[in-house]
């Protein structure tokens, strides 16, 4: 079984390219064999695509576009239906491919509710400072102790600390035992 892409390596088109990359990009990485179909160089891999893409997956207009997946011969889908299955952690059963061990489809389909991790409660930063300054309050049934402290009074200019000058590091500090001999 072979992946195939059918993408157009001459497109005018960004938006073309850009899913036609992401869709090459991530077969690439998850090292998935596939084979690029160029439909703008080889008349033939345009005139497959368009035959093989089944009635209800074409557009309005009647002309599927790249990127068009097939495995084989078997239509796969388009970039939507990719990027969905993508999304989905579904790409190897998109592709009709089996997963490899340990790939997050496998684990995935191995899980049941149970083992599931339950989902992250996300913590509003304003409400956990808030709660983190609050005292601790003790369990229900013991008293409430008081400590011992004497709350902080505000500091008035006047009380502030003050740097220290140059002239006033070279004085060495006085005790107070200091200061009575002094006086005598």
């Amino acid at each position: 079984m072979v992946v195939k892409v059918f993408i157009a390596n001459q497109s005018g088109s960004t938006a073309i390219k850009k899913k036609q990359q992401d869709v090459l990009g991530f077969l690439e990485a998850n090292k998935i064999d596939f084979k690029e179909m160029d439909i703008a160089a080889h008349e033939e891999n345009r005139k497959w695509m368009r035959e093989n893409v089944p009635g209800e997956k074409r557009p309005q207009n009647g002309i599927p576009l790249p990127p068009q997946i097939f495995n084989d011969e078997q239509y796969c889908g388009d970039f939507e239906s990719f990027f969905n299955a993508k999304e989905d952690n579904g790409v190897y059963a998109f592709l009709g491919l089996t997963p490899p061990p340990g790939s997050k489809e496998n684990i995935g389909e191995n899980k049941t509710a149970k083992d599931e991790e339950p989902p992250h409660q996300m913590v509003d930063l304003e409400d956990a400072e808030e709660e983190s300054r609050k005292p601790e309050s003790p369990p229900d049934g013991e008293p409430v102790e008081k400590e011992d402290k004497e709350e902080e009074e505000p500091v008035t200019e006047d009380e502030e600390e003050h740097p220290v000058t140059e002239d006033e590091e070279d004085e060495e500090a006085v005790t107070e035992d200091e200061e009575e001999v002094d006086e005598s």
